[in-house]
């Protein structure tokens, strides 16, 4: 859809998934370089960080190494780094731009440019000055590619910040410490300050290429887009820019005006699923249940074309009722011996072979854990396969608490393992000498990942699933060490087609949280999805379905939802139980996001706000409900 939108202030483009986007960025600025090349004139870039522009700079290796891209006469400047930071730390933006562009182009080492981290705080006025001056000695930048904050911050201009901003030291605001704190290993060791690139410099640059993918970013998105110029929000001032472009994939597009409300902005075709989004909508912003809408309400809020398809509201209030009453089940297996034609799940077999693909050690049971608990209590043939060993979520006093454990096990009961006692006793004095920023040794990593271990087991057996139906995959990709991940390998998929193999299930479930599309659940998701599309040729597959799950940190929307399982207030409580047993994730986790509550709390909450929403659309009250999507493969 690419028809000027009166709702958006900015153009944007919606691509399918970050990588169809990250290559059409990718050649946009190949044909920049091409260009500039042929002119012999220099092409001066301003370059952004963090995961957004990761899969954009990897097309451009590879046309740079398949396709003799030259970066011979490409100068770069790049739009902040954290202050203080050495330049060869894990987090330093100048590594990271080394390890995912520089290093693997034929770009001089004096093209390019980054803020200095390690710089005293009274040269930074002076060092600032210069690097603006650099840039427009050489006629300002051609070209910025820029990523966007949460809270729609660009580079790190927070909010606040205003439109003629200079390049300068700034205090970062707490959501993107937040934000960061994955990557330093909590919010205690984020920098409280980074040098950025001013917004006036930003504006200055003769073309803009914004880059944003997944849900979370879509708040951020809609409001730079569709909102006023404000310096709340610092992207909003890109709508004052002469060329410049935003680059979506659909979840962060989540939010605009034409894909959230559709018919406010175009005709659009009125099928089952436009239905069903355009009346649970209505039934919510005007906090009437689907049964009680109108003629009046819906020709008052655009969807007059609905009401003139169907005669009447009545018509289409029922229609979507039974839409809603038919994704709730009790029976997430299927109930056996009875009529589906309604149900969202088959009757046949009464007793299914099941997957439920667990990236982390504990999503299982924080997703969908009640769930995870009926399809066992009902009698099918449950399997766990926890994709990763979780690791990097261990707190390092949490290990070392294990670790001496251990030490003092062997040494009081005598124990003769030397090799063992070895181990432990080198994790133990590592991690009371640990560094800020330090990656953990080998030993501490599988120390760590035991610990997962063991609680993934003790979930299981409080479920009642037999210890030889938990698989611990181990995944390669996720063995770094480190928040940043190796790319999925052909070793991680086979791992996922062996078990699918083995099992030959009935049903899969699968974390489909989209927020961030190089996270981990991503990823594991991407694992899943290539295993299957591997698969489908295979009898047994062709009476597989596949169900979509959400972490703890959100929910599908209401009119994607096409199973909810009830859970009756002892059943939320049994599943707290189950999330109890994960106690390195209890108390102050390492990643605890922008999110105080505990990972029971989130998943209660959540889970009783899926309910709610039902019964203020009119359907039965719940304790609580699990969400879930189905994947037709």
């Amino acid at each position: 859809m690419e028809h000027a939108i009166s709702y958006e202030r900015i153009p944007t483009h919606i691509f399918e998934n970050s990588e169809q986007a990250s290559k059409a960025v990718a050649q946009e600025m190949a044909a920049l370089i091409r260009q500039k090349n042929s002119e012999n004139k220099p092409t001066v870039l301003g370059m952004a960080t963090g995961s957004s522009p990761k899969k954009v700079y990897q097309e451009l290796i590879r046309m740079h190494k398949e396709e003799g891209l030259s970066f011979k006469n490409v100068i770069t400047f790049n739009l902040d780094e954290y202050h203080p930071m050495e330049p060869d730390s894990v987090q330093s933006y100048v590594r990271f731009m080394k390890e995912q562009l520089f290093d693997h182009i034929d770009i001089p080492v004096t093209n390019y440019h980054l803020p200095d981290g390690t710089l005293p705080i009274e040269k930074i006025p002076e060092f600032c000055r210069d690097y603006e001056d650099k840039i427009e000695k050489l006629g300002g930048l051609d070209f910025h590619l820029l990523g966007i904050g949460r809270n729609g911050h660009i580079g790190f201009n927070e909010p606040g910040s205003l439109i003629n901003s200079k390049t300068r030291l700034m205090t970062l605001d707490i959501h993107t410490k937040i934000d960061a704190a994955i990557d330093f290993g909590g919010l205690a060791k984020v920098p409280k300050k980074a040098i950025t690139l001013g917004i006036d410099k930003i504006m200055q640059a003769k073309r803009i290429v914004l880059l944003a993918w997944g849900e979370h970013k879509a708040d951020a998105v809609a409001r730079s887009v569709e909102g006023p110029v404000t310096s709340d929000i610092p992207a909003s001032y890109l709508q004052q820019h002469p060329n410049v472009r935003f680059i979506l994939d659909e979840t962060a597009a989540a939010n605009l005006t034409r894909i959230k409300t559709p018919w406010l902005v175009d005709s659009v075709v009125w099928d089952r699923k436009m239905i069903k989004k355009a009346v649970t909508h209505l039934s919510l912003y005007l906090e009437k249940p689907v049964l009680k809408l109108t003629n009046k309400d819906y020709n008052e809020n655009g969807l007059s074309d609905l009401l003139s398809l169907y005669g009447q509201a009545y018509e289409i209030n029922i229609e979507v009722f039974n839409y809603l009453q038919h994704t709730i089940t009790g029976w997430p297996g299927g109930k056996p011996n009875a009529d589906d034609t309604h149900r969202p799940e088959r009757a046949f077999p009464a007793k299914k072979k099941v997957i439920i693909f667990s990236p982390h050690p504990d999503d299982d049971i924080i997703s969908m854990g009640g769930t995870f608990q009926r399809l066992h209590d009902q009698g099918h043939e449950v399997h766990v396969a926890y994709q990763t060993t979780g690791n990097i979520a261990v707190a390092d006093d949490e290990a070392l608490r294990f670790a001496e454990f251990v030490v003092d096990f062997n040494d009081q009961f005598e124990s003769s393992n030397a090799k063992a006692n070895r181990i432990y006793k080198d994790a133990v004095r590592f991690l009371k000498n640990k560094k800020d920023s330090e990656l953990d040794i080998p030993a501490v990593r599988e120390i760590k990942g035991l610990i997962r271990k063991g609680e993934a087991k003790n979930t299981c057996r409080f479920v009642g699933i037999k210890k030889e139906n938990a698989h611990f995959l181990q995944m390669p990709f996720y063995e770094t060490g480190t928040i940043r991940k190796k790319p999925l390998s052909e070793p991680d998929i086979q791992l996922i087609i062996d078990l699918i193999e083995e099992i030959q299930p009935h049903q899969i479930y699968a974390a489909g949280d989209l927020a961030d599309p190089h996270g981990t659940h991503k990823v594991c998701l991407d694992a899943i999805m290539e295993a299957i599309s591997r698969l489908k040729h295979r009898e047994y597959m062709k009476n597989c379905w596949v169900w979509l799950y959400k972490g703890a940190w959100a929910e599908w929307d209401i009119d994607q939802i096409e199973m909810a399982v009830p859970m009756s207030p002892d059943q939320v409580f049994k599943k707290r139980m189950g999330i109890f047993k994960h106690q390195s994730q209890k108390d102050g986790v390492v990643f605890q996001g922008d999110d105080s509550r505990e990972f029971w709390q989130r998943a209660e909450d959540r889970n009783r706000g899926t309910a709610q929403i039902y019964n203020r659309l009119g359907l039965a009250e719940y304790e609580a409900m699990e969400a879930f999507v189905r994947w037709k493969f």
